[in-house]
């Protein structure tokens, strides 16, 4: 595990907010060198922590307003059958590995209510799974966030070895 301190979770956390925030106006709002900045950007990346910058698509914009999660229990021994089954379908945003009840927990956006039926359908007969169910999301009452969390993990430390927070 690589440890971060309070300048990489600034960083990020701004990164997080806009990823098209530029290294000259990072360096000035965090009051350090754009070397500085480039080279934490760098590290992150290479150890593994910072994997990419993506664009935040509203999907209601592109017409698919409705999401829904699908809970999946399979028959563990056709799982990468029904992940190869799973990421065949567009709809699919996103799944993740369960531990519990369900296996599967599947993020998926659709046009509208109606449409949930064929795609769970379709899930459905995808060999190997056995049961599905599916929750709504009506709204996001506290969007993706991340910084909350690195100021946790940095509570304390510096920005570097010898440069104190600013104030």
């Amino acid at each position: 595990m690589t440890s971060i301190d309070r300048l990489d979770a600034e960083i990020l956390g701004r990164l997080t907010a806009n990823a098209r925030v530029g290294i000259a106006e990072l360096a000035t709002d965090l009051g350090v060198s754009r070397n500085t900045i480039q080279q934490r950007i760098r590290r992150l990346e290479d150890v593994g922590i910072l994997r990419g910058f993506r664009p935040i698509i509203d999907l209601s914009a592109v017409g698919m307003p409705v999401q829904a999660l699908i809970s999946l229990e399979l028959d563990q021994r056709r799982m990468a059958e029904v992940v190869r089954g799973l990421a065949a379908l567009p709809e699919v945003i996103e799944v993740k590995l369960q531990a519990g009840r369900e296996d599967l927990l599947v993020h998926v956006a659709i046009a509208s209510l109606e449409a949930l039926q064929p795609l769970t359908a379709s899930i459905v007969d995808i060999e190997g799974v056995r049961k599905t169910t599916s929750t709504f999301s009506v709204g996001t009452p506290v969007p993706y966030r991340l910084q909350p969390l690195l100021d946790h993990l940095t509570e304390g430390s510096g920005w570097g070895r010898s440069t104190p927070l600013p104030t």
